[in-house]
């Protein structure tokens, strides 16, 4: 139901794609590369689960844009975040500049992307770049504490309510607003919503069966 993305590297979560590969100005490796990488990190952001993010070191350019395509993401306190392409001629092209502006506003958006600033934990938190801040080496185990969470829920309903939360980046909410009813109502047609009702009525734990 839960997937933890954790890298346990002592220094760095992630730190991006290998410049050597853009050394030569190759527009088709460029154009490869930014596919692969894309193509990637949508299908994580579009899995049906749910997808934590440990961010336990330097999260830089590629790394950090593989972070911010998971629905959570947990930092430990020595963790550095930065998106630094524009420093070397290049932009953010596997969703970084639409997951960021999405989590934290055009202005802090502009700030690590137009002005190169790196981030640290404390201060990605504040501006909800990350959901929680833990010592070092505490990371996976507050990502294993809310994936517990995550699987005493319905896969069903986890999943009609992660889809309709991610329209709203770019879906009118008018329209999520009938989707909203409209996934409601379909749960109706699925074993999980008898389940969870008549669970809850005779006080015991549901038994899910993602259908």
């Amino acid at each position: 139901m839960c997937t933890n993305y954790s890298w346990r590297w002592r220094k760095v979560f992630s730190a991006g794609a290998d410049l050597n590969n853009f050394a030569d100005g190759d527009k088709g490796q460029a154009i490869s590369m930014a596919i692969a990488f894309g193509e990637a990190f949508e299908a994580l952001s579009a899995y049906r689960g749910v997808s934590i993010a440990v961010i336990n070191g330097y999260a830089m350019g590629g790394g950090l844009e593989c972070a911010l395509a998971c629905d959570i993401r947990i930092a430990e306190d020595h963790a550095q975040m930065a998106l630094p392409e524009t420093g070397v001629g290049l932009l953010p092209c596997a969703g970084g500049t639409q997951n960021l502006t999405a989590l934290v506003g055009e202005g802090w958006a502009k700030r690590m992307i137009l002005c190169g600033e790196r981030v640290d934990a404390e201060t990605a938190l504040r501006i909800g770049l990350v959901e929680e801040v833990t010592a070092k080496g505490d990371g996976l185990l507050a990502a294993q504490a809310l994936a517990q969470k995550v699987a005493k829920q319905s896969p069903v309903a986890v999943s009609y309510s992660k889809a309709l939360i991610q329209a709203a980046r770019h879906t009118p909410p008018a329209q999520n607003l009938i989707h909203e009813r409209e996934a409601f109502v379909k749960l109706f047609d699925t074993k999980d919503q008898r389940e969870g009702v008549q669970a809850f009525l005779e006080k015991r734990k549901p038994v899910w069966k993602n259908k």
